[in-house]
């Protein structure tokens, strides 16, 4: 006999975790290295309720694509089916444009950033621009692994990568500002509030990835738990790198944690903050961002490698979508349809994450099934030729733009 208990669904599964590192990988990064710079520009005050309200507000918008998403026919694969179904063709146009300008100029933001990394590990060997040509050769592995779900472990690394680099980051700073007088306070302006909410957004980008991620995920009516999860562990995150910066440095801090504790001109001589810091932390940070960095800036351009190789490669084809309204209110209801109630004393109100055994097995079959279609495409001399040489020259088009 079956207990109640052995019917319920697990609180937080395996899979549940591989997409939570890639949003947490994604988010964090350069997002936690500007956090103690968010607080030397606005002061306590205005830093703290920023960076409360773009986490409650990026967490509910990401959570409502997901149930969006969950609600939309089987045919709307990406962000910019999504856009489709949704507002027509324009609904497309104006969708893939954003999307498409975060997840091409984000990695060229990690190229370059990447490459001043890399030239304060290695002074006096090349220009930046060599350096820029040289992470991209090492991001390319990484690159081209299919899928998200297939590269989990690398968003593990990832995570860690940023995690440690932080807290390295922000030991540093504590060591070096110990016994100096309390650091100045912010002195605020309006321009120096709204640049906050800029960097806040830039840092909360992972939406573009969401699409991806629940496509590949095998019971897509969990993620919203994933988001709420993953995007409020990052936030915990942001705040403490933050408050524990700017203690350490008040608003004398850069715009970029690992700027404040090397000298990116040259690395031998003091930072800005006047301290010279032992030379093995700082090689340390920045290796372990620079793990990070190579690995995020992959996990950005899945979603523009899909996109490319359905334009491109005549890959990942779905049928028509429907932008008639009537129709669209007929796909709701049939893909709700196979999420029962929540209890039977609330019908006609759908639950997302239901305790149906035979609801989940059936959505999970499904997943696998597509899953396995999805991964057929990439199989094959000449299909592992075509998108290879696809994600390379996008790859090369992003260097020559950084």
């Amino acid at each position: 006999m079956v207990t109640q208990s052995s019917s319920r669904p697990a609180l937080f599964t395996v899979e549940d975790a591989k997409a939570s590192f890639n949003i947490f990988c994604c988010v964090c990064g350069i997002g936690s290295l500007g956090m103690p710079s968010n607080y030397a520009r606005a002061g306590w005050g205005y830093a703290t309720i920023a960076l409360l309200f773009m986490a409650f507000a990026n967490t509910y918008a990401t959570v409502a694509l997901s149930k969006v998403l969950l609600a939309a026919p089987s045919t709307v694969m990406t962000y910019g089916d999504l856009g489709e179904w949704v507002a027509g063709k324009w609904g497309r146009i104006l969708v893939v444009v954003s999307q498409m300008s975060v997840c091409l100029l984000l990695p060229c933001a990690f190229l370059v950033l990447g490459g001043t990394l890399l030239d304060v590990l290695f002074p006096d060997c090349f220009s930046q621009s060599v350096w820029i040509i040289f992470m991209a050769l090492m991001v390319v592995p990484v690159a081209l692994i299919p899928t998200m779900k297939e590269s989990t472990g690398m968003a593990v690394a990832g995570c860690l990568g940023t995690i440690v680099a932080d807290v390295i980051g922000v030991s540093i700073l504590l060591y070096e500002e110990r016994g100096h007088p309390t650091p100045p306070s912010a002195d605020v302006s309006l321009h120096q509030v709204l640049t906050t909410f800029g960097n806040l957004s830039l840092a909360y980008a992972a939406a573009t990835v969401i699409p991806d991620l629940q496509r590949q995920h095998s019971q897509p009516e969990r993620m919203p738990r994933v988001i709420i999860t993953s995007l409020g562990l990052a936030s915990a995150f942001f705040l403490a790198i933050a408050i524990i910066g700017y203690l350490a440095g008040g608003c004398q801090m850069s715009a970029n944690l690992l700027f404040s504790v090397a000298n990116t001109s040259d690395p031998y001589s003091t930072t800005t903050l006047g301290f010279l810091a032992d030379r093995g932390a700082v090689v340390m940070a920045y290796l372990f961002m620079q793990m990070h960095l190579s690995i995020a800036f992959s996990t950005f351009l899945h979603p523009a490698f899909y996109m490319f190789e359905r334009l491109v490669l005549g890959m990942h084809k779905v049928g028509p979508i429907s932008t008639d309204s009537v129709k669209r209110v007929m796909d709701i209801e049939e893909k709700m349809s196979y999420i029962p109630a929540a209890t039977p004393s609330t019908p006609g109100v759908f639950d997302l994450e239901s305790n149906s055994n035979a609801a989940q097995n059936r959505s999970s079959t499904v997943a696998a099934v597509k899953e396995e279609e999805d991964l057929s495409e990439y199989k094959g001399g000449v299909n592992v030729i075509r998108y290879v040489l696809l994600r390379i020259a996008l790859i090369a088009f992003l260097v020559v733009a950084s």
